[in-house]
């Protein structure tokens, strides 16, 4: 996993799908080639005092170091915007989030599967006998 640490890296992860959960804001882009992916963290001063504020961003560091190594696809972008409820969180829903908000963006992304035609018969609830 590759930090990301310039401003505009994050802006553009700003124009790129998003997805919250109660302790962090999941923002994501695909970028145009196929490196690793690059994570930024962020929490701003509304959070709380800079150890409060360490503190959110060293466990939301945590959880993407624990992710499983598939769950964040290379060619992408992730921004983590800490929430102050990260401080009473328990890790492991830290971690469910992480994984559940990942889960909703790539879902978004993914193209959609063909559906297989219905009959009439099956669309009313009928038996085709």
């Amino acid at each position: 996993m590759e930090r990301m640490r310039q401003r505009a890296d994050f802006l553009a992860a700003a124009a790129g799908a998003k997805a919250s959960g109660s302790a962090f804001t999941l923002q994501a882009r695909e970028r145009d080639d196929v490196g690793p992916p690059r994570v930024g963290f962020t929490v701003s001063k509304k959070v709380g005092n800079a150890v409060e504020r360490n503190r959110v961003r060293r466990r939301l560091r945590e959880i993407v170091r624990l992710a499983p190594a598939g769950r964040l696809q290379a060619g992408h972008d992730y921004v983590l915007i800490g929430r102050r409820a990260a401080l009473a969180l328990p890790f492991a829903r830290m971690a469910a989030e992480l994984d559940g908000a990942l889960d909703r963006l790539h879902r978004e992304h993914r193209p959609p599967r063909p559906r297989r035609p219905q009959s009439a018969a099956g669309r009313n609830g009928e038996s085709a006998r």
